[in-house]
């Protein structure tokens, strides 16, 4: 079988193309260190609002003073409903749904996932002093147009403040589906 010149030079350039473009990937992935998101933690999805690690949500520190918010995502709503949280202080989100594929999205920053039933996703970043919308980014139903909460970014004095005067969160978790905690108008 005889294979033209012209063909064979369309053959070399394409097979040159693919060795660059995966050798891009691979210099990518081990010389800049840079890989997909690897943190797989899972969660009955039946029992999130009973698991401990979502039983409270909001905002806590853990032993070493590290700030982590805990969000569920269900039909329509983000629980809680509003977040205070430190400016220029690493905040780890960590969320998860009770039904089904919602977007977690910070408008105006680089914070945003996906919300999958049976899985915690997580990320961390930090923000300025401001209010921020969180809206859910991913089709979710016939309310997903509503589906939205309030990030309120303190300055870290006055969040250390009101954490250590607040009184005992609310542990049912159910405060943003009463009337005053929904999110018509939004």
């Amino acid at each position: 079988m005889k294979i033209h010149l012209y063909e064979r030079v369309w053959i070399g350039a394409s097979v040159a193309m693919l060795m660059l473009f995966f050798g891009s990937i691979a210099v990518g992935a081990v010389g800049s260190n840079r890989h997909p998101p690897s943190h797989i933690e899972t969660i009955d999805p039946t029992g999130v609002l009973s698991d401990a690690r979502f039983a409270t949500q909001g905002v806590r520190t853990d032993d070493a003073g590290r700030v982590h918010a805990w969000i569920v995502g269900l039909t329509f709503v983000w629980l809680p409903a509003e977040l205070v949280v430190p400016a220029d202080t690493p905040v780890t989100f960590h969320l998860t749904s009770v039904d089904v594929t919602h977007g977690f999205s910070i408008v105006r920053t680089n914070g945003q996932t996906m919300v999958l039933p049976g899985y915690v996703s997580q990320f961390t970043t930090t923000f300025a002093e401001g209010e921020y919308l969180i809206a859910c980014n991913e089709y979710c139903g016939l309310g997903h147009h509503d589906m939205a909460a309030k990030l309120h970014v303190v300055p870290p004095e006055q969040w250390r403040q009101a954490t250590t005067s607040r009184e005992a969160p609310d542990t049912t978790g159910l405060a943003a589906l009463t009337p005053e905690g929904s999110h018509a108008g939004h």
